[in-house]
């Protein structure tokens, strides 16, 4: 707990938020402001950082440092930011067309460079402020503003795209859950590296109930493995149900004669194999969500890494000189 003691409505803005009702932005915006009153983080030292869309708002109502960028390029001030100021707390905020689609590529190299930030991507399958058209996470064969006829794509998988890439922190929460989110906000903030937070957001206007099975309370528990390191994978309303692993398979079995608690797999979140298999397997019918953190690893982040060359090129060069660097070699005067 922090010693800062900090309230959730100090980290709030003085801005009306223009989000629709019901809008799951709402959530994800509560959750964010309780769980910086948990991390222990002046708040000088925190800075949002958002693309373009609706969760790209973001920063306006927060009351922190923030800034909005350009479509799909938060990952790279983020990046900067992080460099030249080692000591912030950076959240950067997007959503599934800001981040998969124009700013993948931005996407997938922090991941790669394990560049200590948080990243928190709003998934509502749809772009939204731009009223409703498929983004790269939307179902194939979803009739949207942009595909009458419903599109062609096969549907992206963020999680299994940010493992490809290298992330050493990948967690899956949902906007219906705050104290879920927030649990997993705190826990990406320990974490040295890149954190990447996929939540499954409701889009009330474009795309609406468009993770019901998983999310509504009524029927979430039949269709999500709420995950916990060391701990069996077990769910169900009647807690009756559970993952096992066959061969290289996960399987949803039924405890009862054949089955009992101690055939059911046990969460390894530092286990890449088994990461793999959770992140890839929810693209099979009828399986369930999983939800917590799926995968982490500990290892160098870029920033520490740019922080320890410039310190043994200055021990070996001195400290350097702007003026006599742009003047030295070969130079011009136009004119």
């Amino acid at each position: 707990m922090t010693e800062l003691n900090y309230k959730k409505k100090d980290f709030a803005s003085d801005q009306d938020v223009k989000w629709c009702p019901g809008c799951g932005d709402y959530s994800i915006l509560s959750s964010l402001q309780m769980a910086l009153t948990k991390t222990g983080t002046k708040k000088e030292d925190i800075v949002c950082v958002s693309g373009i869309g609706c969760s790209s708002r973001f920063p306006y109502y927060m009351n922190t440092y923030g800034y909005h960028t350009i479509h799909g390029r938060a990952p790279a001030v983020a990046s900067g930011m992080k460099v030249a100021n080692p000591n912030l707390s950076v959240w950067m905020i997007t959503g599934d067309g800001d981040c998969l689609s124009i700013g993948g590529n931005h996407f997938i190299h922090a991941l790669r460079r394990n560049i200590d930030i948080n990243m928190l991507l709003f998934n509502n399958q749809i772009y939204g402020l731009t009223k409703g058209q498929f983004s790269p996470t939307s179902k194939q064969g979803q009739v949207t503003k942009s595909s009458p006829y419903g599109s062609l794509d096969r549907t992206f998988n963020p999680g299994k795209l940010a493992f490809g890439a290298g992330a050493t922190y990948i967690c899956k929460t949902l906007d219906s859950d705050p104290k879920h989110m927030t649990d997993m906000m705190v826990e990406a903030d320990k974490h040295r590296g890149t954190s990447f937070i996929e939540v499954f957001q409701n889009c009330v206007i474009f795309n609406n109930n468009c993770h019901q099975e998983y999310t509504d309370r009524k029927t979430r528990s039949d269709h999500a493995v709420y995950l916990e390191h060391e701990t069996p994978m077990k769910f169900g309303k009647e807690g009756n149900l559970g993952i096992v692993l066959e061969g290289l398979k996960l399987k949803v079995v039924e405890i009862g004669d054949k089955y009992k608690d101690q055939d059911l797999l046990v969460h390894d979140k530092h286990n890449k194999m088994l990461s793999y298999l959770l992140l890839s397997s929810h693209e099979e019918n009828g399986f369930p969500k999983f939800y917590g953190v799926i995968y982490q690893e500990e290892d160098e982040t870029f920033n520490d890494q740019v922080a320890a060359q410039i310190e043994q090129v200055r021990n070996k060069k001195g400290e350097g000189d702007f003026n006599k660097l742009l003047f030295s070699g070969e130079v011009w005067e136009v004119k």
